[in-house]
This record gives structure tokens, C-alpha cells and sequence, in this order.
């Protein structure tokens, strides 16, 4: 595997070894990579595979292990957002999270101070966030991101889920082409 390949910007496709794995159960791979192989379907990133697992599992783990079996190929990569191209250019495996410095400063630190947010402006920014998720990836695409919105209950809590939910957008071809636009639109109330 190419030292270049950036598995966190890859669309993953199973290979003839995954679609029989899927049959014999040959390998004797754990609940969790085997479901995570029978997700793979070729139209799947790194992030819409992370969704639908777990809080806590590690899907970058999973698909070394499913690349190194032979049961699942690269098919494509993704550019990464602008938001997390300073991340990967300084070597960091995921996007800084809001409550990092860089990560505020760089795309938060033009908000409001999160104290002047009203419950109004909170209920409104979270119910943002899950209806753009769902009419712009689909229901129940993203359901551990919807869980980590939904219970977002101050305005902190809805900036650290932030990037999760810039993330799973700019991996979608329509959600990277209106996030300037939602963005724009979710700031006026997170």
C-alpha cells in the first residue's frame, strides 16, 4: 500500500476475495469487520463507513485489516475539505475538533461567544445540522453523527460536533458544492 494513500479520503469497493468472504465466512473476521465489509459497496468514503459504526470503533483499523485480507480495494480518493487540508498537512490523523485551538481559530473564532447563543439559536442550529445531513447524504446514512446532534445541548456541544458534520458533507458531491452555503447559513445560529 502506497505510503501517499490517505485511507480518511477513500471510497472503498469489495474485491471477488470480499464477495466471496461474504458468502463462506472462510476468514473468521469479528461481527463488527465483517459488517463493515458487507457495507463496503464502491460508493462508501472512509467517513460514511465511520457513521455507521459504534461510538468509539475504530474504522480506520478495520479497513487496514479488510485491505490487508484482499477483501476490500481503494476505488477512489476524495479532496479533502478545505477545513481539513491544514489538519492533514500537519500530519494529524483527523480534522481539529472545535475544542481544539487550532480548529477554533481557524473556522469558529468568528461566532459569538457560545454563552450569547439562546436555546432558540441551539434547537435551531442542531435542527440545521440533522436536516441538512439527512436531505443531503440521506436517512439514516449518518446515524452516529445524528446521535452525537441530536444530544448537543449547548451551543459548545454543537461546535465540537461541527466538523463531523462538515466532514460527512464535503464527502458528498452535493454537500461539498452547498457547504459555503450551509455553512453560512449554520453560523448565523451556532
Amino acid at each position: 500500500m502506497s505510503d501517499s494513500l490517505d485511507l480518511t479520503l477513500a471510497v472503498f469497493a469489495k474485491t471477488p476475495l470480499g464477495q466471496e468472504e461474504i458468502q463462506s465466512r472462510s476468514m473468521g473476521l469479528s461481527p463488527l469487520v465483517r459488517r463493515i465489509l458487507v457495507l463496503v459497496d464502491g460508493k462508501r468514503a472512509h467517513a460514511d463507513l465511520s457513521a455507521l459504526l459504534p461510538e468509539g470503533s475504530n474504522i480506520g483499523q478495520i479497513l487496514s485489516e479488510l485491505l490487508e485480507r484482499g477483501c476490500v480495494q481503494v476505488m477512489a480518493q476524495l479532496k479533502p475539505s478545505p477545513a481539513a487540508a491544514p489538519a492533514k498537512e500537519a500530519g494529524a490523523d483527523q480534522a481539529p475538533s472545535a475544542a481544539s485551538p487550532d480548529g477554533e481559530s481557524r473556522v469558529l473564532n468568528g461566532l459569538p461567544p457560545a454563552t450569547s447563543r439562546s436555546l432558540k439559536e441551539n434547537d435551531m442550529a442542531r435542527n440545521f445540522m440533522i436536516n441538512s445531513i439527512n436531505a443531503i447524504i440521506g436517512q439514516n446514512m449518518r446515524v452516529s453523527l445524528i446521535h452525537d446532534i441530536f444530544h448537543a445541548d449547548t451551543t459548545e456541544k454543537l461546535r465540537e460536533v461541527y466538523f463531523a458534520w462538515e466532514n460527512s458533507l464535503s464527502n458528498t458531491v452535493m454537500g461539498a458544492k452547498r457547504l459555503p452555503e450551509l455553512r453560512g447559513k449554520l453560523f448565523k445560529v451556532l
